[in-house]
């Protein structure tokens, strides 16, 4: 397990198996809250990706200055769903676009680890919105959670009862 420096000032990141876990309890409040306040969102704004980039994307600072540049770069162009895009390229690589369908006056976003498994296998997230990158970065802020989750699981070591239904010879006859 590696330690690195959040955005913000004085906090450490985990990382565990490629997945990302902040160590305060107060971070799950301030996602909870920033997705709140994408839910409200009418329309998207840059200061709006800015404050998803800097609050719930630690991984793409991680990733060097060109990664954020570029990210920038497609903020500042009002490019907003490329921005979202990579942003989940960058935060959470293990996981892949599965699906985007416009129905209804919203846009439904789904998440997977294994994209080329049934839909009901494997882990799926799913988000909706009127906008397109508010699907997008919703479904990211589930997946984060999804992730740190599964990463704190793979870390435990499983309770295995001895059993005494089977015994084994180990006695050499040769």
């Amino acid at each position: 397990m590696a330690f690195y420096p959040s955005l913000r000032r004085g906090r450490m990141c985990a990382v565990n198996s490629g997945a990302a876990m902040f160590l305060d309890s107060t971070d799950e409040q301030r996602l909870a809250g920033l997705e709140q306040r994408l839910r409200r969102a009418h329309a998207i704004t840059p200061e709006l990706m800015l404050a998803v980039m800097a609050q719930a994307c630690p991984r793409v600072a991680a990733h060097g200055a060109a990664a954020t540049a570029a990210v920038n770069r497609l903020i500042e162009s009002r490019a907003f769903t490329d921005a979202a895009l990579t942003m989940l390229g960058l935060e959470l690589p293990q996981w892949r676009l599965r699906r985007i369908v416009h129905e209804d006056g919203a846009w439904h976003c789904s998440l997977s680890r294994l994209p080329h498994l049934p839909f009901g296998l494997g882990d799926i997230v799913e988000a909706s919105h009127e906008v397109l990158a508010l699907a997008i970065v919703i479904a990211l802020l589930d997946a984060r959670r999804a992730a740190a989750v599964t990463a704190v699981d793979r870390t435990a070591v499983p309770k295995v009862r001895a059993g005494s239904d089977a015994a084994a010879c180990c006695d050499n006859f040769a």
